[in-house]
């Protein structure tokens, strides 16, 4: 059985090492996504070292972020999508996989799982018709008796609640702005989102890391406001879950540091 490492680089990436594995959620890896700049501290090259796989949840910028991608190098295996491969080809991505919920990947002893997601999987947002597009969807990572739900981007969906068995569920809490559209979870949709999957622990991501600049630095209302939901999110994530009467640990993470796992995560549910 090898060692069991979690690290929460930040954004929706997540950097996870199990069964021999090194694997990456949706890599955002540089100090700036289009007009979105990293508030926190900057991702470092341990981040990125030995990466084997990568798991792309669906196709807007700050998860399919390309120059994060060329970072990692040709040999790293990128799963997106169905739909999108030949679109993430193009771009200069030599070796990529398609995935779609229901299908299973299998890379050494991790097998993959593809699931739903309520989420828009156009490139350029709900309302465009132009550019590629494929269903979001989020993943099952199962590996030396560990399973990882790694969510994406996602509002709550019928098909949650069956999604068993899960040690760790990494799910998103906020996003970058001061405002959430459709296909997110808010605090408390994360919390019965908790309620529906009933995992070990809960790592809450997607929140804390990238930010319209000025919009942080602006003075009044609406900076205060900003400040704010880079910080408090998942704490308000947390106490939700602890008033629903859970027993799933949250363990909130900043951006960059390495998640303190219990022991307990890993073994057979009785």
């Amino acid at each position: 059985m090898h060692p069991l490492g979690l690290r929460f680089v930040g954004h929706s990436t997540v950097r996870l090492e199990v069964a021999g594995r090194v694997v990456l959620t949706d890599p955002v890896l540089t100090d700036r996504v289009s007009a979105l700049s990293r508030v926190t501290a900057p991702s470092t090259a341990a981040d990125r070292a030995d990466v084997d796989l990568v798991l792309l949840s669906h196709l807007h910028g700050d998860h399919v972020h390309l120059p994060s991608l060329r970072l990692l190098g040709d040999h790293v295996r990128v799963v997106v999508p169905r739909g999108a491969g030949a679109w993430l080809r193009s771009k200069g991505i030599r070796r990529v996989d398609e995935l779609a919920p229901g299908e299973v990947l299998v890379d050494g002893d991790l097998t993959i799982t593809g699931v739903p997601a309520a989420h828009s999987g156009h490139r350029w947002g709900p309302r465009s018709t132009r550019g590629p597009q494929a269903a979001a969807m989020g993943h099952l990572i199962d590996g030396d008796g560990v399973r990882v739900y790694a969510a994406g981007d996602t509002d709550l969906f019928p098909e949650m609640a069956g999604l068993t068995g899960v040690d760790i569920a990494l799910l998103p809490v906020w996003g970058w702005g001061p405002t959430l559209g459709p296909g997110h979870l808010t605090p408390a949709r994360a919390a019965d989102a908790v309620g529906l999957l009933t995992p070990r622990v809960a790592v809450p991501v997607h929140w804390g890391t990238l930010a319209l600049p000025g919009l942080v630095r602006a003075p009044g209302r609406m900076g205060a406001r900003m400040r704010r939901l880079l910080v408090d999110p998942p704490r308000e994530f947390a106490a939700a879950v602890t008033a629903s009467g859970s027993t799933t640990r949250v363990l909130i993470t900043e951006p960059g540091d390495d998640v303190a796992l219990p022991g307990t995560v890993r073994g057979s549910r009785g």
